[in-house]
């Protein structure tokens, strides 16, 4: 595995035998799950590959997205770094982070002097540190912005977005994300273009039952969050056998390391309501569209969604959606035409939203497809793979390398 847990189905290849005119790239991502930021990290080294672009791919742990980067033509290496979160948002925590920086950056520039990057693409702005060693680096950085922090005090998304100065160039993964970043640091417009997320179809479609009949199937793809609304979900899901229905609800995705007391209040919240069974756990799965393909309706109650793969996921399969009005879904979901919008954190609204799709289901359904031809050209993966390679890697009439 090498100094940095490198691995690769290229062994042969090494960083001084770079064809001549062929950039490297270093991809920098925290996660190396499924979810929808690892996805689009996929999505992007797939499009440096195909550029073509010499890349590698540093992790800051291990996981399902490595074999498959490193199946995508990438060089894979993981090194633990230290990745931005909530639980160092106190006097210790900083400490913690400080000491973790200082014990890892050596590593970090060791990384960095063997690959010999002419770009490093941060995947995220989580990971503000590596945009300080590629710019002393005299590399090309470009900086992916995936969040959309709102409640949050002003000084700290001042603290988030003021490291993107250092990039050359910014991709915002929706209009509210470019916005947040703009009104942090004004100086940032110039640099910032929005590049909605590629995200790729099943490889077929099945189509909805023709009659939902009992129980009803609904699904939520995403991590167990309180951001991601589960606990609304489940909510929801009791109102609605209040109301009479037969419903189930399956939840695809796992809980966030450092966070299984949401997973475990989700838990109780379900006996409670006297949820269990119909209620039903389904983990992290390495692929949405089965889950899909058994639900008639996809729920995404997110409270915050800087873009919402989920329900461009659950377009593409041909399923209804009734998300929340958060952010990002709001550029997704157009109520009336590809789908439903409820406020965000209200199970009441929520279930009204999929009494109605049930009760008006022959247009539900019909709308359900129109959306997923819709989706098919506005998040399609190859012009996703065109924009992203043209933000990342300047052409050669735009200049040297190193701006």
């Amino acid at each position: 595995m090498g100094r940095f847990a490198a691995r690769s189905r290229h062994p042969g290849r090494e960083a001084g035998r770079t064809p001549p005119g062929v950039p490297r790239i270093l991809l920098v991502h925290p996660s190396s799950e499924l979810y929808g930021s690892d996805r689009v990290a996929l999505e992007s080294a797939r499009a440096f590959v195909a550029a073509p672009a010499r890349v590698h791919a540093v992790l800051a742990t291990s996981g399902p997205l490595v074999g498959l980067l490193d199946e995508a033509g990438c060089e894979v290496h993981v090194l633990p770094f230290p990745v931005l979160r909530k639980a160092y948002l106190s006097p210790p925590g900083l400490l913690r982070l400080l000491g973790s920086t200082l014990r890892t950056t050596p590593r970090m520039l060791r990384l960095l002097a063997a690959v010999r990057p002419d770009v490093v693409y941060v995947s995220t702005v989580t990971v503000p540190w590596w945009l300080v060693l590629a710019r002393l680096y005299r590399a090309r950085v470009v900086c992916h912005v995936h969040e959309a922090e709102q409640d949050v005090p002003r000084l700290v998304r001042l603290g988030l977005t003021a490291p993107l100065l250092l990039a050359h160039r910014i991709v915002a993964n929706s209009r509210v994300s470019e916005e947040l970043v703009v009104a942090a640091v004004p100086r940032l417009r110039s640099r910032v273009e929005v590049i909605y997320n590629g995200v790729p179809g099943p490889p077929e479609v099945t189509p909805p039952r023709a009659e939902p009949v009992p129980p009803v199937r609904l699904v939520l793809v995403g991590r167990v969050s309180a951001r991601k609304g589960t606990d609304v979900a489940v909510a929801a899901v009791a109102k609605l056998r209040d109301r009479g229905l037969d419903v189930t609800l399956d939840l695809v995705g796992g809980v966030f390391p450092g966070y299984e007391w949401f997973q475990d209040q989700v838990r109780d919240q379900i006996a409670e309501l006297g949820l269990t069974g119909r209620v039903r756990w389904q983990g992290v799965c390495p692929q949405v569209w089965p889950a899909l393909a058994e639900a008639d309706i996809a729920l995404v109650p997110s409270r915050v969604e800087p873009f919402g793969n989920a329900a461009v996921e659950a377009m593409l399969a041909g399923r209804p959606v009734v998300a929340s009005a958060a952010q990002g879904l709001r550029e997704i979901v157009r109520p009336g035409e590809n789908g439903r919008l409820v406020r965000p954190g209200d199970p009441g609204e929520l279930a009204a939203a999929v009494v109605d799709v049930l009760e008006h289901w022959p247009a539900a359904r019909e709308q359900a497809e129109r959306a997923r031809g819709e989706a098919l050209a506005t998040f399609d993966p190859a012009v996703y793979r065109d924009r992203i390679t043209r933000a990342t890697l300047p052409s050669a009439e735009a200049g040297p390398w190193v701006a």
